[in-house]
């Protein structure tokens, strides 16, 4: 939270990026939170600080000074849950109690109170430093004999000078519970504890219910981490000795934590569980969603896959993270040209628009954009989707479901009896499904779709491997866009970089060009991956001119037409990596690793 809190507090002009910095080293060498650190050094006063928290995260904010709390709201949380989460009860009506808390985001605390207390839970935003007096006033003062001494005892905590109290009660909240790897540690350590010799032995009960069970709290911990670290994908994947997880950060994967193998089915049945799964079912592939609350707004989904393995089932899930969603085609990384033909077709009253590229390739985003560009209210949009990754205001989205027969040739019939003007098919898979799409763009509408080619004029050859006829490909399609996603170089890392002209000319730099731009890299630092941070697409647009439908009709080659295509101006992918990379934008490896030289 430390840094996207800073970025935000130098956006709303609260602080400077000086400031921040200051802070940020404050912070590394004497611990403690961010905005504790911030309000120490004089840049932001409390109220300022609980202020913007409460617009941020659209909570209240309160002032606990002028609150009277009565003493049988206290006793709803132990002191150590309130330590635990920095916390305290002010007020209750009806079903609902008011809680205070530094950290409104922290969805560990409202859960578990909810669960606890058996009431709904409200959260207000306070200043850190009034809940600590508050919990010094109130649990100080609360229980008889030997309770009485343990609080006591416990509150010693609070005999310490202000440094230490936010030390001691802010990395959880810094981190929004179980994210830091020391925690993860425990929390095995916890787990390995509750799960007896026989893995079968874990209880369905025990995993879905019990908020407190290590198991739960590591796979939530997982889940968290993964989302707050921005990555794509989570992988758990037990092996003969080993179970380890993996997050894919821009693109690539890196291995974060290993587990025993002792946990493996409570993990995957835990995971089950949240998805709606078969907990029974370990023969078969399965395949679910988990929608996860992480604040007042936000809600993060995970698209789980499970699949039987050598050694036990492998587990990937996919974040939607719509709130990261780019839907503003300009920001995605198209080149002028390039975007001006992608929108003349999109906007034509019929045909039919294909992005193809590898899985994680970014298509869907692209689909997207496109659809969100289109989206009016004189239009009906229709979508068949597998899955429904992201739910898009005024566009009628349609789930396959193969097990009843709602697959994409199925649905698409049923589409044409809807009235439809814009159709979007999330895959073109098979003969039936491409004959439908070819005839639908044919007969007054306009057809958007995927398919898994490596090039855009390697898909003329994919359709008619299908069987689609030379003459309907020619007729029907209006644009072809293959993509990639390369890495971005870190803005606050990037330094000038030394290649050979040799190696330029190697990775198909025109001549002309050389000596003109700079080659930048990243050499690492806290805020990126390596020296890489964030991804953008590399696109080969591939308009369907007149000369091109002749090459079809004619029956030319997939390098006949990329010829010809070039020749009318199509940039390739390697082209436009290239580009971007002398935009200062990515590095020549990336460039390497998306495309491959003409």
């Amino acid at each position: 939270m430390s840094s996207r809190l800073g970025e935000l507090l130098v956006k709303a002009n609260l602080i400077t990026q000086e400031q921040l910095q200051k802070a940020l080293g404050e912070q590394k060498a004497a611990g403690g939170r961010l905005g504790f650190n911030l309000t120490k050094l004089g840049f932001l006063k409390e109220e300022e600080l609980t202020a913007f928290l409460s617009k941020q995260y659209n909570v209240p904010a309160i002032n606990l000074s002028e609150f009277d709390i009565d003493p049988s709201l206290i006793k709803l949380i132990p002191l150590d849950v309130a330590k635990k989460y920095m916390i305290i009860p002010v007020n209750r009506a009806g079903s609902t109690i008011i809680l205070a808390m530094s950290d409104p985001s922290n969805i560990f605390a409202l859960d578990d109170i909810k669960f606890m207390t058996g009431y709904n839970v409200e959260a207000v935003v306070a200043a850190e430093g009034s809940i600590i007096d508050s919990i010094k006033k109130h649990y100080m003062g609360a229980g008889k004999g030997k309770e009485e001494k343990k609080l006591q005892l416990d509150a010693k905590d609070y005999s310490m000078d202000d440094k230490e109290q936010v030390d001691q009660f802010s990395d959880e909240l810094e981190t929004g519970g179980v994210v830091d790897v020391d925690d993860f540690d425990s929390l095995v350590t916890g787990a390995i504890d509750d799960v007896e010799v026989v893995e079968e032995e874990v209880s369905e009960e025990s995993l879905a219910g019990d908020v407190e069970a290590p198991i739960v709290k590591l796979v939530n911990g997982i889940l968290i981490r993964a989302a707050k670290t921005g990555v794509s994908d989570i992988h758990i994947e037990p092996y003969e000795k080993t179970f380890r997880v993996r997050y894919r950060l821009d693109g690539s994967l890196k291995t974060v934590m290993g587990l025993p193998i002792k946990i493996r089915n409570a993990i995957t049945s835990r995971i089950k569980i949240m998805a709606s799964l078969d907990i029974a079912e370990r023969r078969l592939p399965q395949d679910g969603r988990i929608k996860l609350k992480m604040g007042a707004k936000k809600t993060m989904d995970f698209r789980v896959s499970v699949l039987p393995t050598l050694f036990g089932e492998k587990v990937v899930m996919r974040l939607l993270d719509k709130s990261n969603l780019q839907l503003d085609m300009t920001k995605l990384g198209f080149g002028e040209k390039q975007l001006e033909d992608f929108m003349h077709a999109i906007h034509k009253p019929f045909g039919m628009v294909l992005v193809t590229g590898p899985t994680g390739s970014g298509k869907t985003t692209t689909l997207y954009s496109a659809l969100s560009e289109l989206n009016k209210e004189s239009e009906n949009i229709i979508t068949a989707e597998d899955p429904v990754e992201f739910n898009l205001q005024g566009i009628n989205q349609v789930q396959m479901k193969e097990d009843i027969g709602l697959n994409f040739a199925a649905t698409l019939r049923s589409f044409l009896r809807q009235d439809p003007d814009i159709i979007m098919v999330g895959e073109i898979r098979d003969f039936e499904t491409a004959e439908i799409a070819v005839k639908a763009a044919l007969t007054g509408h306009m057809v958007l779709s995927t398919l898994h080619t490596n090039d855009a004029p390697g898909t003329i050859n994919r359709l008619l491997n299908m069987g689609i006829e030379p003459f309907l490909v020619a007729s029907a399609t209006n644009l072809i866009l293959a993509q990639r996603l390369a890495r971005k170089i870190c803005t606050e890392c990037k330094e000038p970089f030394e290649v050979p002209e040799h190696a330029l000319l190697d990775l198909g730099v025109p001549k002309d060009k050389i000596g003109t731009f700079t080659v930048y890299k990243g050499k690492g630092c806290s805020n990126c991956n390596n020296g890489y941070k964030g991804r953008i697409a590399l696109y080969e647009v591939m308009p369907i001119y007149d000369e091109i439908k002749e090459l079809i009709l004619n029956g030319a080659s997939t390098a006949e037409i990329r010829r010809e295509a070039s020749r009318l101006g199509m940039d390739s992918l390697r082209m436009s990596g290239i580009k971007k990379m002398m935009a200062g934008v990515t590095t020549p490896e990336e460039v390497v690793r998306c495309s491959v030289k003409e």
